[in-house]
């Protein structure tokens, strides 16, 4: 096939990228102007200015997982461009998908979790409703950009990821410097659970959303069994054979990190991943243990 690829570089989309190489497909990356004289397999955009040039045919997929990482202090600026990075350019990509003659099967957008906001221990399927706060927001408007595409006649998938575990990257990566040295511990009380997917995993739901053409619309990319933290903490311990039990205090949290502490560590998201499971899709990692000690492994 033939996939357009936004992100490519990032922490997802680098392992998706060499996945589909490997699986033989031709990727072409979205990259920026500074990127660099444009080739074959790359199309230049700038979302911010709605720079998008003329994108390769036919196209089979399109994955867009582009976007300002979400993690560190939410100054007005950066809840600015975590905002502007997902909304306008999802917005600027379908649009262009669907004025093309020959349009794409699939559109694969990223979200996330946070679209349901702070839910307690409710379990929450794809039919729960929208959050409130500014993460709730940021996933709600990202995924109904996507409309025009969709409109357009073409599947659209919004995957909405939860912590994704690898050692290379994401929260798991800020983690672990504090646990091997046997300082790590429980945000707050801990209770709060938390909805995961390894990074392989992730991966395989992507390629997997593409092949599946009943998948359509929001789809949890997040294992059955979500952990609260105080679980995820002490299987991390566990794993790297040192003591967790140094718990951060959340009055400390929102004094520090405001609502970035709120909304992201100390916020209750317990998805489960009804349309996968209904899809088939079966998870290399189901169980945290077991996905902590192979990502650890030879880390």
């Amino acid at each position: 096939m033939n996939i357009l690829v936004s992100g490519g570089s990032g922490f997802i989309g680098a392992v998706a990228v060499d996945s589909f190489c490997s699986q033989g497909h031709k990727v072409i990356r979205l990259v920026r102007p500074s990127a660099g004289q444009p080739s074959a397999s790359s199309v230049v955009w700038e979302p911010s200015s709605g720079r998008l040039d003329a994108l390769p045919q036919p196209l089979d997929a399109v994955v867009h997982l582009a976007g300002e990482n979400i993690l560190g202090l939410w100054t007005q600026a950066k809840k600015q461009r975590i905002y502007d990075s997902r909304i306008k350019s999802t917005a600027l990509l379908a649009a262009r998908l669907a004025e093309l003659p020959q349009k794409p099967s699939v559109f694969i957008c990223a979200s996330a979790v946070g679209f349901y906001g702070h839910c307690g221990d409710a379990v929450l399927t794809e039919t729960a409703g929208c959050g409130q706060g500014f993460l709730s927001r940021v996933c709600r408007d990202w995924e109904a950009a996507t409309e025009p595409a969709y409109r357009a006649g073409i599947r659209t998938v919004c995957l909405r990821f939860g912590m994704v575990l690898a050692e290379h990257g994401g929260a798991l990566a800020k983690m672990l410097p504090v646990f091997r040295l046997g300082l790590g511990g429980a945000i707050g009380d801990g209770s709060q659970w938390t909805s995961w997917i390894t990074l392989a995993d992730a991966v395989r739901v992507i390629g997997f959303a593409i092949d599946n053409i009943l998948l359509a619309g929001a789809v949890n990319a997040v294992v059955s069994e979500p952990v609260r933290n105080s679980e995820l903490t002490k299987e991390l311990g566990r794993v790297l054979h040192r003591p967790a039990a140094l718990a951060v205090p959340s009055s400390l949290l929102r004094l520090g990190l405001g609502d970035f502490a709120r909304e992201v560590l100390l916020s209750s998201t317990r998805a489960v991943p009804e349309k996968l499971r209904s899809a088939g899709f079966a998870f290399r990692h189901p169980s945290l243990g077991a996905a902590l000690a192979d990502i650890l492994e030879h880390a």
